[in-house]
Parts: C-alpha cells; sequence; structure tokens
C-alpha cells in the first residue's frame, strides 16, 4: 500500500523547511523525509552554534577597543551551555510536533526514489504529484595518505567541542577554516589554516584576500598558502598522541586536532537517481532550471544544487520552488547573493570580483574607502577604527557589479548594496542617496559619489 501526498520534501535543513511550510501555508498535504535532525547543518553544526560561539571573543575584543571599557573575562563552560541551548541539545522533538500539529507526515529515515513521484523511506511507499530533495551536503574527504588512520574532525565536532584544544589544523582556507579558527585562535588554541591556493578566501578579490591575512595574523594564526598537504601520521607527543601533517612544500606541522574545511559534496549517492531519469552534474549535485526543477515535477533546493552554498540561498530557492509547486510562477535571481564570514570585523561581498567582471568583458572602475578617513561611524563604534570597503561598477552602463567590506556589522550593511546590484541600480542612485548618520552604511554613498567623479572624467 502507499500513501499518497500533494509534495514530499525530502530532506529537512533550511531548504527543506522554507518549502514545506510554505506548502503547508497554501494548503498542501505533505509528507517530509529526513533521515537525521528537523531543521538540519545550519541550526545543528554550523551557523547557529558556530555565530554563537563566535559572539562571545568578538564582543570581548570589542570591548577591549570600546572607550571606558576593559577585557570582560570568558567563561568556557557558560558559552558552551548556550552553546548547546542554541541548538536546542540536538534534539529536533519540537521541530517534529510542530510540523505534525500544521499537518505534516513527518518520516526519519533514507529516502529512495523508486520512479516519477514514487519514494521509498523505512518500508513505506511514498507517492506525490511534486517531490522536493533538499538532502544538502557532506564534508568532502581529501585525498591525503594516512588519513584514514588519524581522526579527524569536520565542522560539526569543532561547533560541538567540549573542550578547547591546545593546537587545530585547519585543512583549508576558506569560511569554516577562517571562522572557527579566528575562535578558536581567540579561545588560546595554537592554530594553524594549511591553505592550497594562494590566499584565504581565494574566490574573492585580492585585495580582500590581504585585508584577510592581516586580520588572521593579528590573531596569531599560523597560515600556510600555496600548499598541499600530502601524508598525515598519529605519532607520540607532549600531550599523548599527536597528528603531524606533511605539506608538500617539506614542512610540517604538528598538532593535537585535525580539522577537515576543505569544501563540501551535495548529498545524491544515496537517492536512486536513475529511478526518475537524472543523472548527477560533475560535481555531483542536482542541476536545476532557473525555477529550481530537475525533472519532471522534480525540484531541487540547497547545497545539493551546488549552486551557492549558503542557508540563505537555500532559504530562498526553498521559497521559490513551493511558490511554483503552488501555481505562482517563480524565477530564481542569484544575481546578488551576499557572501558574509563572522570574524572580527565581519567579511562580506556581493557580486562580481573585478577579475570575474572583466572575464566576461566589463570595462569596471572601483572605488575603495579606508572608513577611518571618510566616516564617522567607526570612531564612535570603537577607538581605534578599523574597516575598508570597496564598490565596483560597470563603467558604460554606471551600474553596480560588485563590493566587499572588511568593518563591523559587514554582514548586515552590506545588503544594500546586495539591494542595489539585484535591482540595478546607477552609482548616480546610489550617490543620491541619503544615508543615516552616523552609520557604516554611508560608505556606499561617498564610494558610490566617488565613481560618479571617475565617471565625469
Amino acid at each position: 500500500m502507499s500513501e499518497h501526498f500533494d509534495a514530499i520534501v525530502i530532506g529537512m535543513g533550511t531548504g527543506g523547511e522554507a518549502a514545506a511550510y510554505r506548502l503547508l501555508a497554501g494548503g498542501l498535504r505533505i509528507a517530509v523525509v529526513e533521515e537525521e535532525l528537523i531543521g538540519g547543518e545550519c541550526a545543528y553544526w554550523a551557523c547557529i552554534p558556530s555565530k554563537t560561539l563566535l559572539r562571545s571573543t568578538e564582543a570581548r575584543a570589542e570591548a577591549e577597543r570600546t572607550a571606558g571599557l576593559t577585557r570582560p573575562g570568558l567563561e568556557w563552560t557558560t558559552l558552551r551551555d548556550y552553546r548547546d541551548f542554541m541548538v536546542r541539545h540536538l534534539d529536533d522533538t519540537g521541530q517534529v510536533d510542530g510540523l505534525r500539529e500544521l499537518g505534516a507526515t513527518v518520516i526519519k529515515g533514507t529516502a529512495r526514489l523508486a520512479g516519477p513521484g514514487r519514494v521509498e523511506v523505512g518500508g513505506r511507499t511514498l507517492t506525490a504529484g511534486d517531490v522536493v530533495i533538499a538532502t544538502g551536503a557532506a564534508p568532502r574527504d581529501p585525498a591525503i595518505a594516512g588519513l584514514a588512520d588519524v581522526p579527524m574532525w569536520t565542522h560539526r565536532q569543532t561547533t560541538t567541542l567540549t573542550r578547547i584544544p591546545e593546537r587545530v589544523t585547519f585543512l583549508g582556507g576558506g569560511a569554516t577554516g577562517i571562522e572557527l579558527g579566528h575562535f578558536l585562535a581567540r579561545m588560546g588554541s595554537q592554530v594553524t589554516i594549511v591553505q592550497r591556493g594562494p590566499r584565504l578566501l581565494d574566490r574573492e578579490d585580492p585585495a580582500l584576500g590581504d585585508v584577510i591575512a592581516e586580520l588572521v595574523a593579528a590573531d596569531g594564526i599560523d597560515v600556510r598558502t600555496g600548499v598541499r598537504a600530502h601524508t598525515v601520521r598519529r605519532v607520540s607527543g607532549r600531550s599523548g598522541e599527536e597528528v603531524v601533517v606533511e605539506l608538500d612544500d617539506g614542512t610540517t606541522v604538528d598538532t593535537d586536532v585535525l580539522v577537515n574545511a576543505t569544501g563540501r559534496t551535495p548529498r545524491t549517492a544515496s537517492l536512486n537517481l536513475a529511478a526518475v531519469g537524472v543523472r548527477p552534474g560533475a560535481r555531483g549535485h542536482l542541476e536545476v532550471d532557473e525555477h529550481c526543477r530537475a525533472g519532471d515535477r522534480l525540484w531541487a533546493v540547497g547545497d545539493v544544487t551546488g549552486v551557492a552554498l549558503f542557508t540563505h540561498v537555500a532559504t530562498y530557492q526553498g521559497r521559490v520552488v513551493a511558490d511554483n509547486i503552488l501555481g505562482r510562477p517563480r524565477v530564481a535571481d542569484y544575481t546578488a547573493v551576499p557572501r558574509v564570514v563572522y570574524t572580527q570585523p565581519e567579511i562580506a561581498a556581493v557580486g562580481l570580483t573585478p577579475a570575474q567582471a572583466r572575464g566576461r568583458g566589463i570595462d569596471i572602475v572601483s572605488a575603495t574607502l579606508q572608513l577611518a578617513d571618510e566616516i564617522a561611524r567607526p570612531y564612535t563604534y570603537e577607538t581605534e577604527p578599523q574597516g575598508t570597503f570597496t564598490l565596483i561598477a560597470d563603467r558604460r552602463q554606471r551600474t553596480l557589479v560588485g563590493a566587499w567590506a572588511v568593518a563591523p556589522l559587514a554582514g548586515e550593511w552590506i545588503n544594500t548594496a546586495a539591494l542595489a546590484l539585484r535591482h540595478h541600480l546607477t552609482v548616480d542612485d546610489l550617490a543620491d542617496a541619503v544615508a543615516p548618520f552616523p552609520s557604516y552604511t554611508e560608505a556606499l554613498t561617498l564610494a558610490a559619489d566617488k565613481l560618479v567623479d571617475q565617471l565625469r572624467r
């Protein structure tokens, strides 16, 4: 016997949740399938615990840079307990009950496609008009000799840690390595980041990479760029067993904890995609069209699509898919997806880098502000003002192409640039805006004004 629904959502991370709740609000009868916890990676092992942990070290550093304040203490056990509260002690009972109260059928288990509109899970067969795949992504295992013989953490063990290790080495210099390395260094760990690329966050503007290098150096983080770990092995060390990481430049790193932060791979292997005539893309992802459609009445959202591995993109795609299923045609637009690294100060970017813009044949013009030299807000915010902001525009169209900032609260005010980029505002529009005073948003108006001056020449 099969059970029939209007829609089935496979995977209940943020993207799956966004789709499910919108479908429920639209009056549909749905089933949701999750093999772990309702809420997914972000809620339990990624965004929420990491930003909770980072906030305490950020506040302590901010206090030292604020007039009239002294360095506060930081109690690890209290912070740890609050982190556990924020991740609901890895218990999704409330989420399960909430979905059921709204009318959803909640099934725990691993789903397998059995044909168009057919899903098998835990001995049950479900059918539906529409199926949404939101199975996310898993850590990608790097090709390193000896890796199977040493204990290695992922972000999950790092964000749920119960003690602060003495030495930590991150393989990978992206957002995960930078954020968690930043936190642990400020908690007293000796941190090393091994990055194969030429700089940290090497997909961003090189100028931004230079600023980040200064940022992590100030925390005492040892950054090894342009090198690859080729072998790891266990040895007896000063505190018992430790790991030696051998790099291809001939150097080594001794560490107590090794963290895999090299990237993620979409979870598609267990789905039996062949049953619906779909093949994963070259990177193992589900290819989707502009509506987030992966096949006939088959949809995909979040990391499994490989579009942009951000929680906010998964949520956005979930809304797009739900609207399409509900008969409200909608197209996904990734023109202006903000990218934020929650260090202190924050690192935020949106749109294209100069190199990406030139690669598309765009004649660009840019303006960079050292914020303490241009606006008042940095001085009211801290006694040792910091911050850099760059705005990039299309010379011919006079529209925004990209922006990046390293400054306090950058993850909040970069969204002004994101909205401007998404809605094709010109630099003249931005220069004519009225920003609140004093605020970091003033930087956008001033940078746009500088671009207008350059374009007049």
